[in-house]
């Protein structure tokens, strides 16, 4: 055969760790254990935004996203989007679709549950489905998820959600004490 014949290489273009795809598989199959650790971690988050505020949230950055990247990319396989759905995704992480698929699989998933890109890998979605019914919560899958807002990537979800949280709760009691005002 000639020198610039094409061959294909028989290797994913996105290189994967088995270690971290195995420990992804035990994450979605544990979806309801780490949806409780999730929740909890969320409302501690929330309970100290009075000290992220005071240290101030860009001061905070990157000593949490140190940690965040670390946690979430060994249990998850993260990549660090800045816009977390795993609460919502059975706990797959839908940035590890070779797609970048944020609302459910493509047309091409295989039939035994394996993706069209990556023929060794199970879908995201599959698996995404299957964590999901394990949580309490796991009707959140079928919420439409916004698109990637690609100037969030490397940033951490954790303070980004606190800050709307807090600032979603802030307003939420201004709400009500104006309400109680006007009675």
């Amino acid at each position: 055969m000639p020198k610039t014949a094409y061959q294909p290489s028989h290797t994913s273009p996105v290189v994967r760790s088995r270690a971290l795809f195995t420990i992804r598989l035990w994450s979605v199959r544990h979806s309801r254990g780490l949806e409780r650790i999730y929740k909890l971690l969320a409302k501690i988050f929330l309970k100290l935004h009075p000290f992220w505020s005071w240290v101030g949230y860009k001061r905070a950055e990157k000593p949490v996203v140190f940690v965040e990247k670390a946690v979430k990319g060994l249990l998850f396989d993260c990549r660090m989007c800045g816009q977390c759905a795993l609460s919502d995704t059975g706990m797959s992480c839908p940035m590890n679709c070779p797609k970048s698929l944020r609302n459910g699989p493509c047309g091409g998933v295989r039939a035994n549950g394996n993706c069209e890109v990556e023929p060794d890998m199970p879908c995201v979605w599959v698996e995404a489905w299957k964590g999901s019914r394990n949580m309490k919560e796991g009707d959140q899958i079928l919420k439409v998820q916004e698109p990637v807002n690609h100037s969030y990537r490397g940033t951490s979800s954790w303070l980004r959600v606190t800050a709307e949280d807090a600032a979603r709760l802030k307003k939420e009691k201004e709400t009500l004490t104006a309400a109680r005002n006007t009675q």
